[in-house]
């Protein structure tokens, strides 16, 4: 019998789940999969960690496929396909930890009565982070559970990154910039620590850029300050998402347009962003794609966040030594790279145009003063390793020897 661990990420309209092999304090991933615009025309895919992935639209009327039933595809198909696999624990995605929770905590009934309350925080995410939960606790009622939270990572940002310039006590209630997108950082931090340890212990800006879009600034390894805020939608604007905005706008939608506060919620979280400034799509390869003049000033809005995000974190810490690209943007779009860095010579970047159009690991030149590196982000395998570490069954990642890694 193998002992696994299975992770699970429940989003707003999408769950991805990966099952891992614990063997002798390492992991191993052996399956993988997806499904995919829940609720509408639902597609499940899923196949082993190093082979094909199938894809099967699911056959059911439209609308009828919710977060439960796309959850029991997932572990039934688990159960179909690893057998001779014991579950021993499961680890998942929460967006949402509050001020308190700083690192991954192993799951009982009170934590998530407390997680419960942080839905009006992330309302997009949270209720079906937590509804992965209680699908896991009745398929596998004996193995430990693990919340890894989004927020965590950035819990040690000084004061000046952590608060609004509102009333001291609102602070303390707790209405402060959490940052999200943490687990992404974490991992892709870990991953240049075994690539470029020199590079990892400085000055480093990662943009996690993808239907969710933001840029964190770390030093030695530790996030400083982050675009995100008290909830997801500040920031850069994302797929629907409308980042950044005046509190006014808000304001004025309230009073002089008549708007509740339901519909202003679904304006700034699904019909903002690049959908709402393109007309066209949320999907940075469509608007690539397309001759429409509102997509390419869709685009050309993304870049100019990206670039004065960049910026203004490169002042936070006094400087960069690297910047990292991550997220589905980030690792495949190269050029909103090539738009993002492509005359930033004045902060010390030499874009590798050729390496760039290449999707390459490194696409600065060799005599760029500021490193400016690829690396694909992997979200799951980091639940994965915060779920091992906190259960003993392997070495937390700073106890670890450091292996430089090829390219």
């Amino acid at each position: 019998m193998t002992d696994v661990i299975l992770t699970v990420n429940a989003g707003s309209s999408s769950i991805k789940f990966a099952a891992y092999e614990v063997g002798a304090g390492a992991l191993r991933a052996v399956a993988r999969g997806h499904v995919d615009d829940i609720g509408d025309d639902t597609l499940f895919a899923a196949g082993p960690a190093d082979g094909p992935i199938e894809r099967q639209p699911i056959d059911a009327p439209r609308g009828t496929v919710d977060h439960g039933a796309a959850l029991r595809l997932a572990i039934d198909w688990l159960r179909r396909h690893e057998e001779g696999c014991h579950v021993v624990a499961i680890g998942h995605r929460v967006v949402h930890g509050g001020p308190d929770h700083a690192e991954p905590v192993v799951i009982d009934a009170g934590t998530l009565q407390r997680l419960r309350q942080f839905i009006p925080l992330a309302p997009l995410h949270q209720p079906h982070n937590l509804a992965g939960v209680e699908a896991t606790l009745q398929a596998f009622p004996d193995a430990a559970q693990v919340a890894c939270f989004d927020t965590a990572f950035h819990r040690q940002h000084p004061f000046v990154a952590d608060a609004f310039a509102l009333p001291r006590r609102l602070y303390d209630e707790g209405v402060r910039r959490y940052g999200f997108h943490g687990l992404s950082y974490e991992y892709v931090s870990r991953r240049l620590r075994s690539l470029a340890p020199d590079l990892a212990s400085g000055r480093v800006i990662i943009a996690h850029l993808g239907n969710g879009a933001s840029v964190c600034a770390l030093r030695d390894g530790r996030s400083i300050a982050s675009t995100m805020g008290f909830t997801a939608l500040d920031g850069l604007p994302m797929g629907t998402r409308c980042g950044q905005l005046d509190p006014g706008v808000v304001l004025y939608l309230l009073t002089e347009k008549g708007m509740s506060a339901d519909e202003i919620t679904h304006l700034l979280y699904h019909e903002s962003g690049l959908k709402g400034l393109s007309g066209v799509s949320n999907d940075m390869r469509e608007l690539e794609a397309s001759d429409a003049p509102e997509a390419r000033e869709a685009i050309d809005y993304f870049v100019a966040r990206v670039r004065r995000e960049i910026a203004g974190l490169a002042a936070t810490i006094g400087g960069v030594d690297a910047v990292v690209f991550a997220g589905g943007i980030g690792e495949h779009a190269w050029r909103v790279r090539e738009q993002i860095l492509g005359d930033m010579g004045w902060l010390g970047i030499a874009l590798d145009r050729e390496a760039n159009a290449g999707n390459a690991q490194t696409v600065s030149l060799s005599d760029s003063r500021v490193a400016v590196l690829v690396i694909p982000t992997d979200e799951d395998r980091m639940i994965a390793e915060h779920t091992a570490e906190i259960l003993g069954l392997m070495q937390p990642a700073d106890s670890m020897p450091l292996t430089r890694l090829t390219a």
